[in-house]
Formats: C-alpha cells, sequence, structure tokens
C-alpha cells in the first residue's frame, strides 16, 4: 500500500528536507519514524527540497509499507516517534500505485514573512526576516508583477542550481501587508529553482527600499546574470505552504 503524508515542520535546526551524511534532516527523522514503526528500513520521498532553515505547514510525501495499519494508527505513531523534533504528521492518507509526492505534484505554494518594523521579533525569531526599515509595499507588488508567467530565470537561482533548464513559470506572486508588520509574499509554481524563491524576495526588498525601481525586474530577466539580481533573503522567513495534485 502507498501511503500520502502531509507534514509541518520548523526548519530552524534541520538541514533542510533532504537526508545527508551529516547533520540533521527532515527525511531522515521521518525515515527512523517510519523504520521504526513497521520494523524494517522504510524510505519516504518528498514533493521536493527545502534548504537549511526553511519551514513547511504542507510539505507532502510518500512512503510504501504493507496494508497492515489504518490511516489513523500511522499518523498518531509517527508523530509519537517524531515528538522530540518540530515534525508533525498533519494528514496520513491512501494513494494509488502510481501517486508520486514529487512527480505527481502540479504546483507547489511558498509564503515568505517579512517582519517589517523597529522592534526585532521575540516569540518568531528564526521564523521571519525582521527588515526594521520601511518597505513600499505597493512597489513590491508592481515589481512582483514582472515575474508572472513563463521566463529564464537564470538572475535569480543559485549559481550552483543542478536544474537542466532556467526557464520556470510562475502562476501567483502578491506581495500584501499583514496587519501584525507583517508583508507577506506568496509565490505559486508547478516547480521552482534553487534558491528562486529567496533570490526573488532578496530582489523585491531591493525594490522596497527603493535601491532599484519595478522596471529593472525586466532588465534582470534580459541580464542572464545571477550577479545582477537581489541578494538571497534569509531562509527562516520561507515556508512551503501547500503542494497541489491534479
Amino acid at each position: 500500500m502507498r501511503y500520502k503524508l502531509t507534514i509541518e515542520y520548523d526548519g530552524t535546526n534541520f538541514l533542510g528536507w533532504q537526508k545527508l551524511n551529516y547533520g540533521p534532516t527532515v527525511q531522515e527523522v521521518l525515515e527512523i519514524a517510519v523504520s521504526t514503526l513497521y520494523g524494517r528500513k522504510m524510505r519516504v520521498t518528498g514533493a521536493g527540497r527545502t534548504d537549511t532553515g526553511v519551514h513547511a505547514l504542507g510539505q507532502v510525501a510518500h512512503f510504501d509499507a504493507p496494508d497492515k495499519y489504518t490511516c489513523f494508527a500511522i499518523g498518531n505513531a509517527l508523530n509519537h516517534y517524531l515528538r522530540d523534533f518540530p515534525v508533525s504528521i498533519l494528514q496520513t492518507e491512501e494513494a494509488s500505485s502510481d501517486f508520486h509526492a514529487r512527480f505527481s505534484a502540479i504546483s507547489r505554494s511558498y509564503v515568505y514573512r517579512i517582519l517589517n518594523r523597529r522592534a526585532p521579533p521575540a516569540t518568531d525569531r528564526k521564523r521571519v526576516w525582521h527588515v526594521p526599515a520601511e518597505l513600499n509595499v505597493e512597489a513590491m507588488q508592481e515589481a512582483a508583477a514582472h515575474f508572472l508567467g513563463t521566463h529564464d530565470f537564470t538572475s535569480f537561482r543559485n549559481s550552483m542550481c543542478q536544474a537542466k533548464s532556467p526557464v520556470r513559470t510562475l502562476d501567483v506572486m502578491d506581495v500584501l501587508r499583514a496587519d501584525n508588520d507583517e508583508i507577506h509574499i506568496k509565490v505559486q509554481a508547478r516547480s521552482f529553482l534553487h534558491n528562486q524563491v529567496r533570490i526573488m524576495v532578496g530582489t523585491l526588498f531591493d525594490v522596497g527600499i527603493g535601491r532599484i525601481t519595478p522596471s529593472r525586474i525586466d532588465e534582470l530577466f534580459d541580464a542572464k546574470d545571477r550577479t545582477q539580481a537581489g541578494g538571497t533573503a534569509p531562509a527562516c522567513g520561507l515556508y512551503l505552504v501547500k503542494v497541489d495534485y491534479a
């Protein structure tokens, strides 16, 4: 039986999602929990990698196991084994044999949280990007519109990105100010390049403080040069919110 998991985690003390030979990762602790439940080594496949320090409210993963426990029992057991880690199984579902957490996904949604006030965060340290300088949200939203559609995102991906093509289609990019001094940047696409969201946010930050104009975004696409775009925003403000399937 193939099972689909919806997962929430605080990525602060993890080296990202993907299992490594050094340091804790979300995939590693989740595989240990599943392996403990079934009494043998198990493999868990995620919908996508998240970097060191990035959080998730709706990561999705799947694993194959004997039809031995109900979904309710699996979810409860895994949360028990994960109790020492900031990882929670929100939902456990049976999935078809051809379901794949990564390859069956049709879109991924992220939100980036900026705390835009003079005072630093007390309860949300390492969960938001604290920016004391006032940001021009209207200019940032104008710039965000330039990202929509299909573009060559060479200027907005990490130089170590291993994707074969830099072309991606961005379906949603909104910038809005919340009531609690936060600015939320929401993005959605089928897939993203390495650090793409954080570099786009870093570039919007440059727009927000008046360093560049919104129209500059089009020039950055044409430049196809990572050094021309903004810096990479801190990982602490980024959340994988949802993964959609057909």
